[in-house]
């Protein structure tokens, strides 16, 4: 018990919390970023290109460092599901929704259970046994989102918010195993390793893709293109797999609480979106419960830690 007012513990728990909030400044920026990507490339392309820009800076980080170009043979499995999660499913189906007309507001709401829904996952990956209350305010989070999507359009979940769902799935599989594997393993090195493996496949698609398409790129859309391949995809994921490591999954994901409503911002000053209330109101229903979610879980991982 007298570990837990250890000065250096403490330190070293607010270090992780800093620095898992400089991963999320950098994911808020993901959605903008591919907006502005998409106009000069479809969102095939614009995935797997992505992807390749970030495994380029992940080789030279891994040669840099002395460190071997491939993952630990005991972790491939690992390594494989962060992949699927991280560098597949999430920048494919966000970006096929925002290609199918949802708006980045929209898209940041539906995705604001992206901390219950890894929360869930930790559960069941780490054996947690969070309170009762964790499990009603992640159904009251589902049930606002339920709500602002059906009370938009056609009163029905259109084809993008599947889309949404499924890279909502995808990213919380990818943190919750990243975040597991950044206890013995350094947050760059994980996502490093993760691109890596995903190699054989990001490469023959892209130039596939590349030779197929019919790309239109401008100033612009490069810049998104780079925001989205360098940052969202490799230099956002070190800081944040290193913050859930040291300062614990529990505490330090509480900061991506604030993901959904920067991104409000972000759309709002470099998109010239526009919002009512309804969706800032869903966005803080949203965040009230998924925060609800993170202190019970924090409190219901005790236990495992003790033992």
């Amino acid at each position: 018990m007298r570990l837990l007012g250890d000065p250096r513990i403490k330190r070293r728990t607010w270090l992780g919390t800093m620095l898992a909030a400089l991963g999320v400044l950098s994911f808020s920026g993901s959605f903008p970023g591919t907006v502005f990507a998409m106009r000069g490339f479809d969102p095939y392309f614009l995935s797997f290109a992505r992807a390749n820009l970030a495994t380029l800076a992940a080789v030279i980080c891994l040669a840099a460092a002395g460190a071997p170009l491939l993952p630990p043979r005991e972790h491939l499995r690992s390594y494989a599901v962060i992949s699927g999660g991280v560098v597949f499913a999430f920048p494919l189906f966000s970006a096929l929704a925002l290609h199918s007309g949802a708006s980045t507001a929209h898209s940041a709401v539906v995705t604001g259970l992206l901390p219950a829904a890894t929360a869930v996952g930790a559960v069941l990956r780490a054996g947690e046994r969070p309170r009762p209350l964790f499990w009603v305010a992640c159904a009251a989070g589902a049930l606002s989102i339920t709500v602002f999507v059906l009370s938009r359009g056609t009163g029905r979940f259109a084809g993008a918010d599947v889309l949404l769902v499924l890279a909502l799935v995808g990213a919380a599989a990818g943190y919750t195993e990243g975040g597991l594997l950044a206890r013995e393993t350094p947050g760059w090195r994980v996502i490093s390793y993760s691109l890596v493996v995903a190699a054989p496949v990001t490469v023959p698609v892209t130039v596939a893709l590349a030779v197929t398409g019919d790309a239109q790129p401008s100033g612009v859309s490069l810049a998104g293109l780079a925001y989205v391949g360098l940052v969202s995809m490799f230099l956002g994921f070190v800081p944040w797999y290193a913050g859930l490591a040291m300062g614990g999954i529990a505490r330090a994901g509480q900061v991506q609480l604030a993901q959904p409503l920067l991104t409000l911002l972000w759309a709002w000053l470099f998109l010239d979106e526009r919002f009512g209330w309804a969706t800032v109101a869903a966005a803080l229903a949203v965040l009230v419960c998924v925060a609800v979610t993170q202190v019970s879980r924090a409190g219901g991982a005790r236990r495992p830690d003790r033992a």
